[in-house]
């Protein structure tokens, strides 16, 4: 059983390829919806919190309500923007587009309200959030062309106003996790960065990891599962930051 977790986990967080992926509410952490069956990746597409199916598709965020056996239709709202993100945190939607973070709440499933967002370079962008602060890679390159690459923090305390505190300079940002006093941002085929937290609006570089060259990560407790062009791998981890590898789950062959 086990095993079979690890899979449905792992495979929801293939999204990285550009291809549908999932992100559960457990995925905020502190979102406090119950239910929580699985953790996603941050560039997952659609997420599931409760009875509600919210997906992401071009220039529209989608949402249905899972009924047994059915899955039905509830609306579409038009972001005005293409998206390729979505991040459930504290009762809200995190959307990542190529311009911007868009906020959603859901004090009605039914029908999410646009909040606020976060505005930026033409660029792809990953969010992910813990605590009081997001995390937004941006990166150019198709199709992102014209984007900067960097880490970039922001205040979230207000989700009617998010504020840009700090930007850390990368060489290819993409997917990225937060776990603790750990932010752990991929960058493909460079490798992957692990940066300590602790203050989580200068986040230190503590190391960085080029035997790897995932593309997203899932973290949770002393596991990484980290999703790349050959596959899935689960890794442990401990305080120095050291990979130990415990499986993997080689796709696409």
């Amino acid at each position: 059983m086990k095993k079979l977790a690890l899979l449905f986990v792992a495979i929801s967080a293939w999204s990285c390829t550009g291809d549908v992926g999932f992100a559960n509410s457990d995925s905020g952490f502190e979102s406090g919806a119950p239910g929580n069956t699985g953790r996603g990746g941050s560039l997952a597409r659609f997420t599931i919190i409760d009875d509600f199916l919210y997906t992401v598709n071009g220039n529209d965020l989608k949402f249905f309500q899972l009924n047994g056996a059915e899955t039905l239709p509830k609306g579409s709202i038009t972001l005005n923007a293409f998206a390729e993100t979505i991040f459930p945190f504290r009762n809200h939607l995190l959307i990542g587009t190529r311009t911007g973070m868009h906020i959603y709440g859901l004090e009605n499933p039914e029908n999410p309200n646009y909040v606020s967002q976060y505005q930026h370079f033409a660029s792809c962008d990953p969010v992910v959030a813990q605590g009081n602060h997001a995390y937004v890679t941006l990166r150019n390159g198709t199709p992102c062309m014209w984007g900067q690459n960097q880490l970039d923090i922001l205040d979230i305390s207000s989700f009617s106003n998010p504020i840009h505190r700090n930007s850390v300079q990368m060489q290819n940002p993409q997917g990225l996790a937060a776990d603790g006093d750990k932010l752990y941002v991929c960058e493909g085929q460079n490798g992957m960065a692990i940066f300590d937290i602790t203050d989580p609006e200068f986040p230190q570089l503590e190391d960085y990891k080029t035997d790897v060259k995932p593309f997203d990560v899932i973290a949770f407790g002393n596991k990484l599962i980290l999703t790349g062009e050959n596959g899935i791998s689960q890794y442990a981890t401990n305080e120095t930051d050291q990979l130990q590898l415990l499986s993997t789950i080689q796709l696409g062959e």
